[in-house]
């Protein structure tokens, strides 16, 4: 190989540098170096063309191993690393900000033009102005395949933040019994979601089961189920309560008292027939009276007039939040909460409801208009339907109530002696002879609480009574008033005999009464009202440590 002078020095190249670089390429013609990699995918854009067109002939440089490109594509590539992670930090940031404020991620237009893009592309821009070395590395100042912010990414990012909370759990449970809890919902795309989404109770409880070994929780440590009221869910032979109580006696199903009754009340209006269509034209009437904006602005006016009326009469009292004009609600399918709160709204908008109804009939803009008006009017002035509201909204006390009401706004009461004619034109002669009396009587009142006394005793076992009620002493509202050891140990010995030994049922009545002394009356444990705030107590006054079973 030639040499070339440089300074006092005649350096040359070496064959020796094949082995040692690989990608080196030697043209004897132009004596010069070249890149056999740079050159095949050589980037014509790029200004850095030393290696691929002019070639490298200062010998001295290439024995320089800082100045080789194989050093500078690592020292490039190291900035990238960091320029990678502090991208993915600050996405992490964002996911983590976003899930604990239980917020959504994604807007519905996420492209360059839209005016919002989202939570969290926003939360990424609004880190990148408070921060310039951020700034520098996301979004438009990222590699198009790096950018780590596409909903793949979010998801991958939200399912490792998941598993970690996940073990976090698993890791405060330890070794100790624990319950588990249940639900599903809608979406607002109407999609169910559940913590373990599946449809069929033997199905459910394999799931469950996989999950729990995935954490090395003992299915045998389970003391507690708690699920809605689906017939899979909780069916008393079938239900997932029942196939976890086959093999873990002591996992009682407590299902939410106040869900319960819930579920009991929704039951009546859907079994009376007479309460189901009663629903059915109460929605009727609340959909037509308030399904525009003017047809609520009307309703709104007329129970503002209404109400002036009668505080001017004196028969309305008042003061500060009372007389409030309020909307017509509709009544929901499963929460019978909102079916009393759609009654009792429509009985305080009645009047107002009844004088809308009145105008639409005499002014409606079309045929159509003018005759809803006119059967949701027939309707609300019928004795059935303001009976069964009454009804409904006080079970107990109502016929003072219905009288008064129904000379209020002039509906006919009905002779209770008078044969109940159940369809047009049939024969009060007719051997099944029934009093409206009777009807109102036995086939709607009984009906309705006949059916409620059946459901109450279905769904309000003595068995869950009793376990609710043995557990109730140890909460800590009104100065552990409910405490009772006696109440204590009896829920140790009747539901969890074999979680105790008799010699530890022994020690627990010592140990409560030493609790008794040393903690009820205690001036920090005074005032509680939960058992999660006398845990958080127990440790700040290190008591936790005397009373660790």
């Amino acid at each position: 190989y030639l040499s070339t002078k440089y300074g006092t020095q005649n350096p040359r190249f070496q064959f020796s540098w094949f082995s040692k670089f690989p990608w080196l390429e030697y043209s004897i013609s132009k004596d010069k170096a070249f890149c056999f990699p740079c050159y095949i995918f050589h980037d014509k854009s790029s200004k850095n063309e030393a290696f691929v067109v002019d070639g490298v002939q200062n010998w001295n440089n290439l024995k320089d191993p800082s100045k080789h490109i194989d050093k500078r594509l690592n020292a490039q590539s190291s900035q990238q690393i960091l320029k990678n992670r502090l991208r993915l930090k600050t996405s992490i940031v964002a996911t983590k900000w976003l899930a604990k404020q239980a917020c959504a991620f994604r807007g519905h237009d996420e492209s360059v033009n839209s005016l919002n893009h989202g939570n969290f592309i926003k939360l990424i821009k609004l880190l990148a102005t408070m921060n310039e070395n951020i700034n520098k590395v996301v979004l438009e100042n990222a590699p198009k395949n790096a950018q780590y912010i596409t909903p793949k990414i979010q998801k991958e990012l939200l399912n490792i933040i998941a598993n970690k909370v996940r073990h976090k759990i698993r890791e405060e449970v330890g070794d100790a019994k624990f319950c588990i809890i249940i639900d599903e919902a809608l979406d607002e795309s109407h999609k169910e979601q559940m913590a373990i989404i599946l449809r069929y109770a033997l199905t459910l409880k394999s799931e469950i089961c996989n999950v729990l070994a995935q954490y090395n929780l003992l299915v045998e440590n389970l003391r507690g189920q708690g699920y809605d009221g689906a017939s899979n869910m909780a069916g008393e032979w079938n239900g997932l309560q029942s196939l976890f109580l086959n093999g873990c006696l002591y996992a009682y199903y407590v299902h939410c008292f106040a869900h319960r009754l819930q579920l009991i009340l929704a039951t009546v209006s859907k079994e009376v027939h007479e309460v189901w269509l009663f629903f059915s034209k109460l929605s009727s009437i609340i959909n037509f009276a308030s399904a525009s904006f003017k047809r609520y602005s009307e309703l709104k006016s007329a129970r503002e007039k209404e109400i002036i009326d009668l505080i001017a009469l004196e028969e309305l009292e008042t003061g500060t939040r009372v007389n409030q004009v309020r909307t017509l609600q509709r009544a929901g399918d499963t929460r019978w909460s909102s079916n009393f709160t759609s009654v009792s709204r429509f009985i305080e908008m009645f009047g107002a409801t009844l004088e809308v109804l009145r105008k639409m009939i005499n002014d409606g803009s079309s045929r159509d208009m003018r005759g809803e008006a006119k059967g949701a009017y027939r309707e609300m002035k019928s004795f059935e339907f303001v009976f069964i509201l009454f009804l409904l909204n006080k079970v107990l006390r109502i016929s003072d109530i219905l009288l008064s009401f129904c000379e209020k706004y002039d509906i006919t009461m009905l002779d209770m002696s008078d044969c109940y004619m159940e369809g047009i034109g049939r024969s009060c002669q007719q051997k099944d002879y029934v009093t409206v009396e009777h009807y109102y009587h036995f086939d709607v009142f009984n009906a309705v609480i006949d059916f409620q006394l059946m459901e109450l005793n279905n769904r309000f076992s003595e068995q869950t009574v009793e376990l609710l009620t043995l557990s109730s002493v140890l909460d800590p509202v009104d100065g552990f008033k409910s405490f009772d050891i006696n109440n204590i140990c009896s829920l140790v010995e009747k539901f969890y005999p074999h979680d105790f030994t008799p010699n530890e049922v022994l020690a627990l009545r010592r140990e409560l009464e030493h609790y008794q002394i040393d903690v009820l009356s205690h001036p920090r444990f005074q005032n509680l009202a939960s058992l999660s705030e006398l845990c958080r107590r127990f440790v700040e006054t290190m008591k936790s440590q005397h009373y660790v079973d």
